[in-house]
């Protein structure tokens, strides 16, 4: 390759892309434009890598790209645009693609712990071995319900979301080992399982679920959305599928960092409403309802916007040009 050549041929696409670096406050209009053209000069340094390696040229064009993506970064993040298209594009694409791994999990915890509760429910002496009768009466009487109330609302909020949260964060973390996440989710829903079945038999079951079903349905959810996450995260380098297993792994890995900062979210929502609507004097029908709407809001997100979103051809995965533009610069 004529390296002369190829300077003259792009050398003004060069110049453009260090005048926008420099510029102050970029418009729309001018943020598109760095971007493309960062994406046009990583490739061109790419070229000039493998065809023609110039020292000085190399070095020139990689601080350029350095400084445009700093830039771009910086002013894309930073932005309400790219803060809505999260909520709008990348995360709820993310739970529409991945929906069957998450469902899943749900429903096989679902049943799980319906399966847990009867069993228990069937067989009274088991109690006797996990508490004693002072420690059920306790429970019973005094401690389910004043677990919901102990706190001010806005710390127990706040306390709440971030247990909640951590477990989250925890099963997406631990997904590329697999078991670990089964382990996490089994002793979620054995604590359920059996809090529940002792309520049942000592008659406070519809206190129980009263007291659950508000801010429950939707934080569960949640818990069994990171499960799948990071369930799937360990298939993807079981399964690869058509990409290597380092690419699968890497693709999983940044979908599922998309979905532990909206469930974070989304757990602030169920937290709130533990919070607030579950200790609240409102009648029971109405603390329910509240539940039930959160969690329909929830998967009409998930199968609408979500839905949309993956149509257009978001996965849930960063721009596909960042990553093209990353494998340039690194080659």
């Amino acid at each position: 390759m004529d390296l002369d050549a190829y300077v003259l041929a792009h050398a003004h696409e060069w110049q453009r892309l260090e005048q926008l670096v420099h510029r102050g406050r970029l418009q729309g209009a001018e943020s598109d434009e760095l971007v493309d053209l960062y994406a046009q000069v990583a490739t061109h340094l790419s070229v000039v890598r493998t065809s023609a390696p110039d020292p000085s040229l190399v070095a020139h064009l990689s601080s350029l790209l350095a400084k445009a993506r700093n830039k771009a970064v910086g002013t894309r993040v930073s932005s309400w645009r790219g803060f809505a298209s999260f909520f709008t594009e990348r995360f709820p694409a993310a739970l529409y693609r991945l929906r069957w791994w998450w469902l899943g999990t749900l429903a096989g915890n679902v049943v799980v712990t319906a399966v847990m509760m009867l069993w228990l429910l069937d067989h009274p002496n088991v109690e006797q071995t996990l508490l004693s009768p002072d420690e059920v009466d306790q429970l019973v009487n005094h401690d389910f319900e004043d677990y919901y109330s102990t706190y001010a609302a806005s710390h127990f909020a706040l306390q709440v979301w971030i247990n909640n949260a951590w477990v989250s964060a925890l099963c997406i973390a631990f997904g590329i080992l697999g078991l670990p996440v089964i382990w996490l989710l089994f002793g979620n829903i054995e604590n359920l399982a059996v809090i529940g079945s002792i309520m049942h038999r000592h008659g406070h079951g519809q206190q129980f679920w009263g007291l659950i079903l508000p801010h429950g349905l939707l934080e569960l959810t949640a818990v069994f959305v990171a499960g799948g996450i990071g369930l799937r995260l360990f298939w993807s380098w079981i399964e690869p599928g058509e990409l290597t297993r380092t690419q699968s792994i890497a693709r999983e890995g940044r979908t599922a960092g998309t979905v532990t900062l909206g469930l974070a979210c989304v757990l602030m929502v169920s937290g709130v409403i533990e919070a607030f609507v579950t200790p609240s004097g409102l009648p029971t029908w109405a603390r329910v309802g509240i539940g039930i709407t959160a969690e329909l809001a929830f998967f009409a997100y998930v199968f609408v916007v979500g839905r949309q979103a993956h149509l257009r051809g978001a996965t849930g995965d960063i721009d596909a040009r960042y990553l093209e533009d990353r494998v340039a610069t690194a080659s």
